[in-house]
């Protein structure tokens, strides 16, 4: 039987590999969660640089919020990112789940990210 690290593993591979394909000349908003904490970075791998990035680890976040592991700090996280991302001109992105199923706390912060003005 597989662990459930190798079949985490698995998905991250195969997301990944279908964004190579869709992700020609686009940056790349990643995603990654704990059980504590959400994070999140608009990547362009062309020039293998971060240009805007939020967590549920910020200083506002995390004063105003007790537990961080939550769907609405997801959707403040997601707000946060792409009203950097949008100052900085950026607007089409391709969106990397990782190897995380598409519902929960990943799904909130791409919705925040779309309603606050982020194409994906």
């Amino acid at each position: 039987m597989a662990s459930s690290m190798s079949l985490h593993e698995k998905r991250k591979k195969r997301n990944r590999h279908s964004l190579r394909k869709k992700s020609i000349g686009k940056l790349r908003l990643s995603v990654y969660k704990s059980n504590k904490h959400i994070y999140g970075q608009i990547i362009d791998d062309d020039e293998a640089m971060t240009l805007a990035s939020a967590s549920s680890l910020d200083g506002d976040i995390k004063k105003q919020y007790k537990n961080c592991g939550t769907k609405e700090v997801a959707g403040v996280v997601g707000k946060i990112l792409a009203e950097k991302a949008v100052k900085k001109g950026i607007t089409n992105v391709v969106f990397d789940r990782g190897g995380y199923v598409y519902h929960g706390r990943v799904k909130t912060l791409a919705e925040a990210a779309r309603e606050s003005g982020l194409k994906f």
